[in-house]
Parts: structure tokens; sequence; C-alpha cells
């Protein structure tokens, strides 16, 4: 794609040209396509492609770059190119994974043993409870 437009108003050419050359050079071979940026996504001359010239370079062995392969692949010019598979960069590490883990193992144990603490107490709690009120009914009935 060459670079047309001015300042911050881009417009580009979807040209064939030799890899090897700079992105605006004169050595251009054949104009295909003309796209837009500011347009809207939805206008139809956002893209403009010539398709018989695009084929036919195609068919001489023409590569299209990123870009302009998506600009073909929505025209239905050649197939949409698979979603890569995530990698696992988004993660953390795994000495990391290993740190939080155990940490929240033991916060787990720490929380079973107040679980169990509360409840040794409340069964403490309830045992003295019942005793005395059965001396009170005792004294009462003499």
């Amino acid at each position: 794609m060459a670079r047309f437009g001015a300042k911050k108003r881009p417009y580009y050419h979807i040209v064939v040209t030799d890899s090897r050359n700079a992105r605006n050079s004169g050595s251009i071979l054949e104009v295909v396509g003309k796209y837009d940026p500011m347009l809207a996504r939805d206008n139809e001359k956002r893209v403009v492609l010539k398709v018989d010239e695009i084929k036919s370079w195609m068919a001489k062995g023409a590569k299209p770059s990123d870009r302009v392969y998506r600009f073909l692949a929505n025209a239905g010019l050649v197939e949409k190119r698979p979603v890569p598979v995530q990698t696992k960069k988004h993660l953390q590490s795994e000495k990391t994974q290993m740190k939080i883990k155990d940490k929240q193992e033991k916060l787990a144990k720490i929380a079973e043993e107040k679980a169990a603490a509360e409840a040794a107490a409340k069964a403490a709690a309830e045992v003295p409870a019942e005793e005395p009120a059965a001396e009170a009914t005792e004294a009462v009935a003499e």
C-alpha cells in the first residue's frame, strides 16, 4: 500500500510492486485498488479493489501484504486465515502460580482451623450451660 493524502488524512493506493522497494518508490507496476481509512467501516468506497487485475497478479505469483490479504479475504477472493491460537504469555510465571497456590492452601488451612476452634468453643459453651440449669431445677424441687 502506497500512502497518499495530507498530514493526518491518510489515503492509500493498493499497488503491485517488488517487496524490496520502498513504500512510495516510483517503481510501482500497477495500482489495483484504493483504501480510505477515514471513511466509515460500512461505506462501500472505503476499500475499492480491481478484482480482475488482482487475480491476474496473484496468478503470476504476487503475494499480498497482511493488510491487503484481509481486504481480499473480506471481498471473498482468498480464504480467511485462521485466528492464531492464544499463547500462554498472558499467564503468570510458574513460580508465581505456585506462590499463589501455596498462599490459597495456607488460607484454607487457617480457615479450617478457625472453624474447628469455633465449633469446639460452641460445644464447650453448650455443655456447661445445660449443667447449671439442671442444678437449678434440683434446687427448686427441694
